[in-house]
């Protein structure tokens, strides 16, 4: 079967791109042909015909920036421009997506989250027009919804917020959706009465991971820890709700110079930078500047992140929200232990449940009792050994590749 994929952005280290190049190669695995339309190609080898770049689908395009910004930010007293605009512009991407479509002979077509959350106006109003005229099979998958994100897609205009209830996500006959938490399941059966497919996030367990040699040390000391050195590892971008700060203070509490916290992710994500500098600010009042890295900034410019969790001693995640939490699953597969706040709506009742040797935050509230319980696991090597050992034993079971292809194979029987 061709199926063709709809992304505003592939080849990056967001969890949609992320998830959605694991999609590929199990769609791929078990024989479909895949071809992809994405407004950007980052870290991405593009193979024509079955890779289209169509820079209008970027969340950072001009028509997509333009249309947040009207709608959400600078709003104006009269709505009528914004949606002309979103008009105009979505037949553009209705008209591309159909020749796109007829060319390649495409049977089914894959929406990747920009069904799901507003981010890009007219490309999600784009896909539901060619969706409902040409009646082409669709699954949507879907990441997380606007209702689920505060006051991020809350307009000033009420014609505007009943526009996004009316329009995301797409609800229409024969439209098959995957959502990837139990909270997204009880989500659609709710709101919609609609069975959606869970479909949890999954890392590919068949392979090696995250092996220590002698070249992917040498990483740690590019970066400026030293041999003697513990690296505790902080794999996420730095956006506010990833809970970095919460990081900071655990190092501080532990009052160890040895200790170093490497933060791999960078800060493009962070609206005018607020967050990530208020980090800093944070690091300097307690006295961390030699202690907190910013490998982003600098050498880490892949995405393959297995030469950094190499030898990393353990992972913080206090992140408060998450659609699912791919750096929880890729530590398990590193076979790092994981300290983790338990973060909504998800970690408990689609992971923390599994039964993983964790130790979780309630609130990112750091009691003794819990510091006391990091610093036994950081000190101790072998216990690290045996907790990585354990949670990849569950993680395989539960979050690997096998699981995602039966998945698969049920939603693209039409």
């Amino acid at each position: 079967m061709k199926i063709g994929i709809i992304i505003g952005r592939i080849g990056g280290v967001d969890g949609v791109a992320l998830e959605t190049e694991k999609w590929i190669a199990v769609l791929e695995r078990i024989g479909h042909e895949v071809f992809i339309i994405s407004g950007e190609f980052e870290q991405w080898k593009m193979r024509r015909p079955h890779h289209y770049l169509f820079p209008v689908l970027s969340f950072f395009s001009p028509e997509a920036e333009w249309g947040q910004r009207k709608a959400f930010y600078n709003i104006d007293k009269d709505p009528t421009p914004l949606f002309e605009h979103v008009e105009r512009i979505s037949e553009v991407i209705y008209k591309k997506l159909d020749d796109w479509v007829k060319f390649n002979k495409i049977e089914v077509l894959l929406s990747e989250n920009a069904s799901a959350l507003p981010c890009h106006l007219s490309m999600g109003i784009g896909i539901k027009k060619f969706v409902e005229r040409s009646k082409i099979p669709t699954v949507t998958h879907d990441h997380d919804f606007h209702w689920e994100r505060g006051n991020r897609y809350v307009s000033g205009h009420k014609e505007i917020n009943e526009y996004l209830d009316e329009n995301f996500p797409l609800i229409l006959p024969g439209v098959k959706h995957a959502v990837i938490n139990t909270f997204g399941v009880e989500t659609f059966k709710k709101r919609f009465n609609i069975d959606a497919t869970l479909v949890p996030n999954v890392m590919d367990f068949s392979k090696p991971y995250a092996v220590p040699t002698k070249e992917n040390e040498f990483f740690l000391r590019q970066i400026g820890v030293a041999a003697d050195e513990i690296p505790l590892l902080q794999v996420t971008r730095i956006v506010r709700r990833k809970g970095i700060e919460t990081a900071i203070s655990l190092l501080d509490k532990l009052n160890d110079k040895k200790l170093k916290l490497v933060i791999t992710g960078n800060p493009n994500d962070d609206e005018n930078h607020e967050y990530y500098d208020e980090l800093v600010d944070q690091i300097y009042n307690l006295n961390l500047m030699n202690q907190v890295i910013f490998a982003g900034n600098s050498v880490l410019n892949h995405k393959d992140l297995s030469d950094v969790y190499a030898h990393g001693r353990a992972c913080t995640y206090f992140s408060t929200y998450e659609g699912f939490g791919n750096a929880f699953v890729e530590a398990v597969l590193a076979k790092k232990p994981i300290f983790v706040n338990n973060y909504k709506p998800v970690y408990m009742q689609d992971i923390g449940s599994k039964g993983f040797n964790t130790v979780m935050l309630e609130d990112n509230n750091l009691t003794s009792d819990k510091v006391k319980h990091m610093a036994d696991i950081i000190y101790d090597e072998e216990l690290c050994r045996e907790i990585g050992e354990y949670n990849y034993k569950i993680g395989k079971k539960y979050f690997s590749y096998d699981v995602l292809e039966e998945k698969l194979r049920g939603l693209f029987n039409f």
